[in-house]
């Protein structure tokens, strides 16, 4: 092992070393329900905003979109306009409604007015499946990371990394719960802002602060792609399935973000829906200046880097900003951007994998299998303590099984899968009156149905160079991501599940309607 190999191995222990620190004095505090599974309500706005951009920049916005305008330019960089604009729909549609009506988990929303087993237990199938495809996604960076860092070149060896990775986030969730994982990634989410300002500002300054410059570089270092690395088309453009594609996928990008299951339990990390909705404020801002540092990083990957060597990287796209931190600083900016691109995997994972512990254990455990009456206050807690060690193993073999994919865009898959099981049912719940059981139960399975039947048959899983599977070609579907067919779709299915049924509970709306417009008689935080 080279001498930057260990300088990489010792900066991320240094952050590793740092945050198991913060995760125990932040577990101190965590002695019921609401303190593990929603921090007990105790962020502030500001707080929980900063929180929110650290779970929201995963690797796939600071890895996988960096590597993608690298390689592909204007279109790489719709990845950070979908996931931005996205946000809107979250702050006028979604944060202060849901902060007033649920409690933990995103079940606690669709099952206000509903029948409360059968909507649970959906809830949880959907969080489920998106954390798993979103896990998906940061276990490959992190295999891809290191591969670049260490020099890890073998698979067995990566798998080793995706392990590891693993491992310290089952720490986290197990020891700090929801407080040590929203401060880690407050912590992950400052570093990475000034990690990526402070490589957009070193950027510029290479070419006398001139973006113009920057872009023209990009455009002469790429000779195949030229020009077309400014305009739109280069990888959405050449037919029209690619046009298709990308309207699909923006589809699911815009969409997606209100039905994240993760990104939605932050909302209960707050005391008020006020404060919910400050947070957001907070997090549209931090998230719109990086993406405004993504489109200088991946053009100046593009230039002082080289398409060609990106590509040829042991992470292939991935590697497009840890390669160019090597090219502005040497091995010592290396080790310190690719430790916060590891601190950011870590923390969305463990962000992720305390999400889908909790509706398993809230929605499944304690409102299914016990009716609401567990037998020892703590017995939820210790459920999803158990379901997080099992979360951690699966999504580490599936990482594993991922690794060497670009994750923008396995991202995108489970953006499509939470804008067709989810958002519906969530607006639907929010907003019609006639909506029942029914209905959400047709629209959250019909839409995980629908989406995960044609990403299987999609040319992303077989069929392709690109694809999860290269040597079969099962590719039924011509699209890449599902979302222009499979969110529509699930609409429908939540309409024609209501119509269907006589099931009314006008009472039980009236009461939701006070409540997330006005907050009386939500969950208030607790006093310690």
């Amino acid at each position: 092992m080279n001498g930057s190999a260990l300088l990489n191995i010792g900066i991320f222990g240094i952050f590793v070393a740092a945050t198991l620190v913060v995760v125990i004095r932040a577990s101190r505090n965590t002695k019921t329900a609401a303190d593990y599974l929603a921090a007990g309500r105790a962020f502030t706005g500001p707080q929980n905003g900063v929180a929110i951009a650290g779970d929201y920049l995963s690797a796939a916005s600071f890895l996988g979109i960096a590597g993608a305008i690298a390689l592909n330019g204007y279109d790489g960089f719709l990845y950070s306009i979908g996931f931005l604009v996205a946000w809107l729909i979250a702050l006028l549609l979604v944060a202060e409604l849901l902060r007033n009506t649920g409690k933990y988990t995103m079940g606690d929303v669709l099952s206000f007015r509903m029948k409360q087993r059968p909507v649970r237990a959906a809830a949880a199938t959907s969080t489920m499946a998106v954390s798993f495809f979103y896990l998906l996604a940061q276990m490959a960076g992190a295999g891809g990371l290191v591969a670049l860092l260490l020099g890890i070149t073998g698979k067995f060896g990566q798998a080793i990394v995706i392990a590891v990775v693993g491992a310290l986030m089952i720490a986290y969730v197990l020891i700090g719960g929801m407080k040590g994982t929203t401060w880690v990634q407050i912590i992950k989410a400052v570093l990475l802002i000034i990690g990526a300002g402070l490589m957009t500002v070193w950027v510029l300054a290479k070419f006398g602060f001139n973006l113009s410059a920057v872009l023209g570089a990009a455009v002469d270092a790429a000779p195949k792609a030229g020009e077309k690395l400014l305009g739109p088309g280069l990888q959405y453009g050449a037919t029209g399935t690619s046009k298709l594609d990308f309207l699909s996928l923006a589809l699911a990008l815009v969409l997606g973000t209100a039905g994240l299951p993760h990104i939605l339990m932050r909302f209960y990390t707050v005391p008020t829906a006020k404060e919910a909705r400050r947070s957001v404020v907070w997090a549209i801002w931090l998230i719109g200046l990086f993406y405004l540092f993504t489109l200088v990083l991946g053009y100046g990957a593009g230039a002082l880097v080289g398409a060609d060597k990106i590509r040829a990287a042991p992470g292939g796209p991935n590697s497009a900003a840890p390669l160019l931190a090597e090219a502005l600083g040497g091995p010592l900016l290396l080790g310190l951007i690719a430790a916060v691109a590891f601190a950011t995997i870590l923390a969305v994972v463990a962000g992720l994998t305390i999400t889908a512990s909790a509706s398993f254990a809230h929605d499944i455990y304690a409102n299914i299998i016990k009716k609401g009456e567990a037998e020892d206050k703590d017995a939820e807690v210790k459920v999803a303590r158990r379901t997080a060690v099992v979360i951690g193993i699966v999504s580490i073999l599936g990482g594993i099984a991922a690794n060497g994919q670009n994750i923008a865009f396995l991202v995108a898959l489970a953006f499509a899968v939470a804008a067709s099981a989810n958002l519906p049912t969530i607006l639907y719940s929010l907003f019609w009156k006639r909506f029942n059981t029914s209905g959400a139960l047709w629209s959250i399975y019909g839409g995980l149905a629908v989406t995960i039947t044609l990403i299987v048959l999609s040319p992303a899983v077989s069929g392709k160079p690109t694809s999860m599977f290269k040597n079969v070609d099962f590719a039924l579907f011509p699209l890449s991501n599902p979302g222009i067919v499979s969110i529509p779709v699930a609409f429908l299915l939540g309409y024609i599940g209501t119509v269907m049924s006589k099931e009314r509970d006008k009472e039980k709306y009236a009461e939701m309607e006070v409540r997330a417009l006005t907050g009386v008689g939500a969950e208030k935080a607790v006093a310690h």
